[in-house]
């Protein structure tokens, strides 16, 4: 393991003007992080889920003019693509490190996957009480779990473009993620529990 942790110059690669020049940073300082991040924990889902996960990196190709304001790594099972399966994160903002078991949009099965999460509100909400919810991948902003209510979960059943995101956020000075290793085990223990609702979504397609 060569991860190192993150930096505050990791951070910064978001004040970046200019798409070309951002995403310049973004591949030669973030990406090869996301790399020796990605390839841990990919071995350690598919441990734990019994079956092969494949990780992808954010590419951004769709981005003509503006600089994107977050980038992340996504593992699934499937190795073409991520979007449209249940999958997790682990990325950064300006200000945070996020890491997510991540429901967006595009997803597959999408109304009988967040069913199956609004009738298991009750599990979720027993989660730990640091743990946050988003719901729009692209925003920063997140609610922390205790203030999550039902009918988010039911937004997100019933509204096409509502998404359900949930894990942990950490700020750039947080010592958990300025320390490879404590990192590394800090998104292992983040999944560890999300395992349980991620296997819920996939039994639910």
């Amino acid at each position: 393991m060569t991860f190192q942790g993150f930096t505050n110059k990791d951070f910064n690669t978001f004040t970046i003007d200019g798409l070309d020049e951002r995403m310049e940073a973004i591949q030669s300082r973030i990406q090869p992080k996301f790399h020796e991040i990605g390839n841990e924990l990919v071995d350690y889902l598919s441990a734990q889920l019994g079956n092969e996960m494949y990780l992808h990196i954010a590419k951004h190709a769709r981005r003509t003019v503006n600089p994107p304001n977050d980038t992340w790594l996504a593992i699934a099972d499937n190795k073409r693509g991520y979007k449209k399966h249940p999958h997790f994160q682990v990325g950064l903002f300006d200000d945070h490190v996020f890491i997510w078991l991540a429901l967006i949009y595009e997803l597959d099965g999408k109304k009988e996957i967040a069913s199956e999460f609004v009738n298991s509100f009750d599990d979720i909400k027993k989660l730990p009480d640091e743990y946050v919810v988003s719901l729009d991948h692209m925003k920063k902003d997140s609610i922390l779990l205790r203030d999550v209510e039902l009918k988010d979960v039911e937004r997100f059943r019933d509204v096409k473009k509502a998404e359900f995101l949930i894990g942990q956020h950490f700020s750039p000075n947080d010592p958990r993620i300025t320390n490879g290793e404590a990192f590394i085990e800090t998104v292992k223990g983040t999944y560890q529990n999300l395992i349980p609702f991620y296997k819920k979504a996939m039994q639910a397609r």
